[in-house]
Parts: structure tokens; C-alpha cells; sequence
């Protein structure tokens, strides 16, 4: 592969989703890439950053001698090879950016990095998802209401303080290292993941969130998450227009599940 060739992320225009991480990481890294949400031409009336998402998933899209045709977005062009599934994308770019680990010491380092990563994605982001759509995602958020309240009630209760706690317990470990990182005493994609996984749950869920950092009982948590945000590639595309607000995607504000542990 060419050492300079592109990046280009394909995903939805309009909520920062499952792509998220992927831009976080790309950004943390100083590369530059093309990103399809970021398209805002319009042909025929259709945005031609969805135009690209759709080619992509089309039926039609029968894939090439050596791709598959992927399911569903985020996918990663990159000379020559299309990816898609969050995670196996952040661990492709994690190796070749320099984020899972010091590899050169410890070659299973991105199997360790990848773990905390994916961790993160199913609890504090799939878990999180499915406090709104507890039944079905092809139903309406409306026709589950009930059953998403009941869901965010038992996810603020039981899972998310499980969550803080196994990586506050892991931020502790002797494999963390120095510094505020969760593995090897550096930063990682799977910081990223749970900076990423942390903000979009305070978005759903401000008022647990906010009682869980209050409480103490997280500190190396939070203070993780506080230490990715100062970065200055990430701080800065904090900042810019390129960071898109949170929509009609994984993470969403209702306020009848902004509940607490504490509520009945």
C-alpha cells in the first residue's frame, strides 16, 4: 500500500453515529481524509455525501474481486481496500496510525487495545441505543416509548455504573501504566472509544452522567475523558464545524429517559 494514499470515511450526513470514533482517531493522528458527512452538494435533491452512503449499500453493489459489499456504514476506503464494521476499521487504522499501542514492544498490544475498545462500544454505545429502541429499530421511538423508559431506568441503575466501574478498575491496573490511559501508559483508539462513548451517553443521559462524575467513585474515568478533550487535534476539531451535533442517531435526548439512578 502507498504510504500516503487517501483516507475516506463513508457515512451518513447529518449525526456524528458509529463514525465517530473512526473521525476521532483519524483526527487524533494529524491525517487528512475525506469524509462523505462533510459532502453537502446536493444532486437530484439528495446530498451527495448520502448519495455515497447508498451506493455503497445498494443491492446493486456487488463488491470487487477482493471487497465485499458492506451492510451497513461506517465504511473506510483506503487505496485499494474497502472495510466496514466500526471496529475492525478502528483497529486497521489504530496499527497503521500509531493509537493501538506500542507494537514494537508488545505485538499483542492492539488484541489488548481492541478488547477495551470494544468493550466500550457495546456498553456504553450499542446498551445506550437500545434504551430507546429496547424493542425493535424498525419500530418508531413512539411506539416503544414505555418499554424505552423501563430500559433507561435498569441501564442507569445496573449497567452503566457496571461500565464506569470495570474501566475506573482498569485505569487502576498495573497494564494501564503512568498517566490517565487506559492501556500501556499511552494513548490508544480505545481512549478515543470511551472519550467518544462517555459524550454521547452525557448527551442521552445528562443527569446520570452528571450524578456518576459527582459521585467520585469514576474519577480515573472521567479524568480520562477530561484528558482526551484538551488534546489539541481533538480540541480543535471539537471546536470546528466538522464536529457534527448529536441527531435521530445512536445517542438521542428524550426528556422522559433523562433519569437517575435515584428515581423511581
Amino acid at each position: 500500500m502507498a504510504a500516503d494514499a487517501p483516507y475516506k470515511l463513508v457515512y451518513w450526513p447529518g449525526l456524528p453515529g458509529r463514525g465517530e470514533h473512526i473521525r476521532l482517531l483519524l483526527e487524533e493522528a494529524g491525517v487528512p481524509y475525506e469524509d462523505t458527512a462533510q459532502m453537502t452538494a446536493t444532486t437530484d435533491d439528495e446530498l451527495v455525501g448520502t448519495a455515497a452512503v447508498l451506493a455503497q449499500i445498494s443491492p446493486d453493489n456487488r463488491g470487487d474481486a477482493v471487497n465485499a459489499p458492506p451492510l451497513a456504514p461506517p465504511v473506510l476506503e483506503h487505496d485499494g481496500l474497502v472495510i466496514s464494521q466500526t471496529a475492525n476499521v478502528l483497529q486497521y487504522l489504530g496499527q497503521r496510525l500509531g493509537l493501538a499501542g506500542d507494537l514494537a514492544a508488545d505485538p499483542n498490544a492492539v488484541y489488548r487495545v481492541s478488547a477495551l475498545a470494544l468493550t466500550a462500544l457495546d456498553g456504553l454505545s450499542d446498551e445506550v441505543h437500545d434504551c430507546h429502541h429496547p424493542v425493535s429499530t424498525s419500530l418508531f421511538y413512539e411506539e416503544q416509548q414505555a418499554e424505552s423508559v423501563r430500559a433507561s431506568r435498569a441501564f442507569v441503575r445496573v449497567r452503566l455504573p457496571k461500565f464506569l466501574a470495570y474501566f475506573d478498575k482498569v485505569l487502576a491496573g498495573s497494564a494501564a501504566g503512568s498517566g490517565p490511559w487506559l492501556h500501556g501508559g499511552r494513548l490508544t483508539y480505545a481512549d478515543l472509544v470511551l472519550f467518544q462513548c462517555l459524550d454521547g451517553t452525557a448527551h442521552q443521559f445528562p443527569r446520570a452522567i452528571a450524578a456518576a462524575r459527582a459521585s467520585g467513585l469514576y474519577a480515573r474515568v472521567f479524568a480520562l475523558a477530561d484528558a482526551v478533550r484538551a488534546r489539541p487535534r481533538i480540541a480543535a476539531y471539537l471546536a470546528s464545524g466538522r464536529r457534527q451535533p448529536y441527531g435521530e442517531g445512536i445517542y438521542r435526548h428524550y426528556a422522559e429517559l433523562d433519569v437517575t439512578a435515584e428515581d423511581g
